[in-house]
């Protein structure tokens, strides 16, 4: 009975009305007020994200990159760049890569991964619209596998820059790239893991996802449920060489500080301690009196290093880098590789069972040295000449051909092969003027023209073979 006489006095017209809906409504109502103004507002989070609105957002921004260039082939299916080698030389191989982007400015700075544009000598930016646009390369860091690009252009739609710091396991997370060249593709999951340092990258505390990332993928952003980049699409683990639900980005916060550095000193520069650390298992952990497996177990170290002159040796369990607790021996690889030679931090470490500070500063990290040739003319004679194996062309050959000089082309540089010349065939002009010797391709070539066309006779037909010389 009491059930009937309150839904008797329900408001006419409006079958099934009561206070809680009319509470849920004023809340929904008061929630749309609060929203704050602006063109694209973030997303709320932490719920289910709203993917269409996340690609409209952010869509523009991300870009495709295509690279041309030459490159020694990765030994491990571990990248996700989308290698395409053409022609089988015995070191360096020309080839055609792909992989993703997303503009950061306006005025046409962006990011990608590091491995993308890796050996690169020309490099494509296509936006959404279809505007393609020729990029330049402001630095790279192959440490963090972050690069910074730069497109001349304006007024370019930007991304919205997140704290992958906040994220947590279990969030949800957005993918925009170009896998195997598809531009403008979206995947979507969840944060599987947080700081894992991975293979060759131990100096970046990945953010683990099960979103789908493929070759191509590489450089493109991840994204959270607010559409905001929280991280760079940065590598796979597979044995198959495509997704196997194990993918991994560089956090955006890693990634601004490279840029930051880049931007300002054209690289990365990288602090370095110099000591050789491993984790703990239990039965380590109860030997050197610790509680639990936690921290760095220090090896060894460099002599005359930054560790060593700080006071470290072998049996010390770093337990905190700078106040913050290490949880495991790759958590202070990402600190290392993230701080500045020269830089004073504070070292937590564990010895005979118990916790003394030290302070310690960093060494400047090794680099590979680059040879430079004493000459600048010299130099520019070796970006001119793109290295093929030529000979002149025997009496014999010239009556076949029907010609008074040319050369034969007994084998392919990376970059002529990229071009598409191939063993066995006979060049007869560059630039339409006429080659006899090597030391005409020298000097049609010295005054470093963008393109080259290459006159060859191929099996008895003539072609024109344009070289790209920039």
């Amino acid at each position: 009975m009491t059930t009937v006489a309150e839904t008797s006095h329900k408001p006419e017209g409006r079958p099934g009305f009561n206070m809680a809906a009319l509470a849920l409504l004023a809340c929904a109502l008061t929630a749309s007020a609060a929203e704050p103004s602006g063109a694209a507002p973030a997303l709320p989070g932490g719920r289910t994200p709203n993917h269409r609105a996340i690609v409209e957002l952010a869509g523009p921004a991300v870009v495709g990159i295509e690279v041309i260039g030459m490159r020694t082939p990765p030994a491990s299916a571990w990248t996700s760049d989308g290698n395409a080698p053409v022609w089988p030389l015995k070191d360096k191989l020309p080839f055609r890569g792909q992989g993703s982007g997303f503009i950061i400015s306006s005025d046409g700075l962006l990011l990608t991964s590091a491995h993308v544009i890796e050996g690169a000598r020309r490099i494509t930016v296509r936006l959404s619209d279809r505007r393609q646009f020729r990029a330049q390369v402001v630095g790279s860091d192959p440490t963090t596998d972050v690069a910074v690009l730069r497109v001349n252009a304006r007024a370019l739609p930007v991304v919205r820059l997140g704290r992958s710091s906040r994220l947590k396991v279990g969030d949800p997370v957005v993918v925009i790239g170009s896998p195997f060249g598809l531009e403008q593709s979206v995947s979507q999951g969840i944060v599987s893991a947080m700081g894992r340092a991975l293979r060759g990258f131990a100096a970046v505390p990945h953010i683990q996802t099960d979103a789908s990332v493929n070759p191509g993928h590489s450089g493109g952003p991840l994204l959270d449920a607010s559409a905001s980049v929280v991280g760079i699409n940065s590598q796979i683990y597979t044995l198959s060489g495509g997704y196997e639900g194990l993918s991994f980005a560089v956090p955006i916060d890693v990634a601004l500080r490279v840029k930051d550095q880049i931007v300002a000193h054209g690289r990365m520069l990288h602090g370095y301690l110099g000591v050789t650390i491993q984790n703990l298992d239990l039965t380590l952990a109860s030997a050197f009196g610790l509680d639990r497996p936690r921290g760095a177990l220090v090896a060894g170290t460099d002599a005359g290093s930054a560790a060593d002159r700080g006071g470290l040796r072998a049996g010390d369990v770093i337990v905190a880098f700078n106040g913050e607790p290490l949880g495991q021996a790759g958590e202070l690889t990402s600190h290392l590789g993230l701080a500045a030679p020269g830089e004073r931090v504070r070292l937590a470490v564990w010895r005979d069972k118990q916790v003394r500070e030290l302070v310690v500063l960093l060494d400047p990290a090794m680099e590979l040295a680059v040879e430079e040739s004493n000459s600048t003319e010299d130099a520019a004679e070796v970006q001119l000449e793109p290295g093929w194996q030529l000979r002149p062309l025997t009496a014999q050959e010239r009556s076949l051909l029907g010609v008074v000089g040319g050369l034969w082309v007994e084998q392919v540089s990376a970059l002529t092969a990229q071009a598409g010349l191939r063993a066995g065939d006979a060049l007869l002009s560059i630039n339409l003027k006429p080659v006899h010797s090597w030391e005409d391709v020298r000097l049609h070539l010295r005054k470093r023209p963008l393109n080259a066309a290459l006159l060859v006779d191929r099996d008895g037909e003539r072609q024109f073979i344009p070289l790209l010389l920039d």
